[in-house]
């Protein structure tokens, strides 16, 4: 037990670090401990490093909204929530756009904890009858989402197509060693924080006393459609925490920004824990991090998988109480500098971790999934769109 506290504990620390740097991701520091593994296991068990890449994954989940509601700096989980999360920012709400992740995660890490049974048995029974229709499922989804948007269905489908070109370019090549980060950064960050120097933006005051306009059948909706679509994202090859809330998003009609900003976070944890799931009732894994767990373990046993969950929520808990205090630390911070050194000093770190990943092509994706994500800007369309670099190679993926 002594061992396994202080596996949580080390993870805790490292999931602090990941989640407040931009860039910095989970499966990055996973594939570290495997490399190192021969030597760690001269000290510590198997389990020990499992639990220490468990606890570091889940607190990640919670940490990440930092960089994405103060920085503008979202990782693959997160993008969609950059833009809502800006918004409350501009209104001095960039704390309680933090609360309303911790509640959307939080709560929908506890109610995939209790149905934790139901989600093992309903993988075992439904993986051999969806096989061979995920690429048709998300063509359904990606025409629906284009549909409803009635005046811009043209303009939509064009950055979506944009978008999706870019991805297969991008995810394409193996030579790049991070091709997610220039491309999510570009789309979703960097246009975003332009956006905001072109506009002059000035950060307001940030109010730390809670004035929630988060009702409680709207949070109840986030909570439950996030575990249900954690589960369809941990589930399905391919589906991801994005292209989950977008499904989500159709599925609970409006809930407002902040009922968004608990759904988006909410999936991005489920997502990660109910993977757990995957890898103990189908052997497999659908993310970098559960994956070098299995590859440590050989084989997920239910003992193993009960002190992952306990481990999941502790670390939760623990994630939930550092994220409070250190956007207190970020919401009186954000508003002492001045803004547009501070996004320019952001973009220039990003620009530096693209170069120092993939040289001069991060830089050349960086620059061009920037432009796209200003076009949908000066478009005035939803940004969501910018998920086909993510869906059109997936599908693509499936049929071919």
């Amino acid at each position: 037990m002594l061992e396994l506290f202080a596996a949580l504990i080390l993870g805790l620390a490292t999931g602090i670090i990941t989640g407040i740097t931009p860039g910095l991701h989970i499966n990055l520091v996973a594939v570290l401990v495997l490399s190192f593994s021969t030597l760690f296991l001269q000290y510590v068990s198997p389990l020990f490093l499992s639990v220490y890449i468990i606890s570091m994954a889940i607190t990640h989940t919670f940490l990440d909204t930092l960089p994405s509601i103060y920085l503008g700096a979202p990782d693959e989980g997160q993008v969609l929530n950059a833009l809502p999360g800006h918004r409350l920012l501009m209104r001095g709400q960039g704390h309680l756009a933090v609360i309303y992740n911790l509640l959307g995660a939080l709560g929908s890490i506890i109610l995939s904890i209790l149905l934790f049974p139901v989600f093992i048995a309903g993988m075992r029974f439904l993986s051999p009858l969806v096989e061979g229709v995920i690429a048709y499922l998300l063509i359904a989804i990606v025409i629906y989402m284009i549909w409803r948007e009635k005046e811009k269905r043209w303009k939509s489908l064009v950055l979506f197509l944009l978008a999706g070109s870019l991805g297969l370019a991008v995810l394409g090549n193996s030579h790049l060693q991070q091709p997610l980060f220039p491309l999510l950064s570009g789309l979703f960050g960097i246009s975003l924080l332009v956006v905001s120097i072109n506009e002059k933006t000035a950060i307001p005051k940030q109010h730390l006393q809670i004035h929630s306009t988060l009702s409680r059948k709207n949070l109840t909706k986030s909570v439950t459609a996030a575990s249900g679509m954690g589960f369809v994202a941990a589930f399905l090859p391919g589906f991801g925490s994005s292209q989950a809330a977008i499904l989500a998003t159709n599925v609970v009609g409006d809930i407002g920004d902040e009922g968004f900003i608990s759904l988006v976070a909410g999936i991005n944890t489920a997502n990660m824990l109910i993977s757990i799931a995957t890898a103990y009732a189908l052997h497999k894994s659908r993310n970098g991090a559960i994956l070098i767990v299995n590859k440590l373990l050989e084989n997920i046993t239910w003992e193993s998988l009960l002190i992952f969950v306990g481990v999941s929520l502790l670390a939760a808990g623990i994630a939930t109480l550092i994220t409070l205090r250190l956007s207190k630390l970020f919401a009186a911070f954000i508003v002492k500098v001045n803004y547009r050194n501070l996004v320019l000093g952001i973009i220039f770190f990003i620009a530096l971790l693209t170069a120092y990943f993939d040289s001069w092509m991060g830089l050349l994706i960086l620059l061009v999934s920037t432009a796209i994500g200003l076009l949908a800007s000066s478009w005035q369309v939803a940004k969501n769109h910018l998920m086909g670099c993510l869906m059109v190679p997936v599908i693509l993926y499936f049929m071919l």
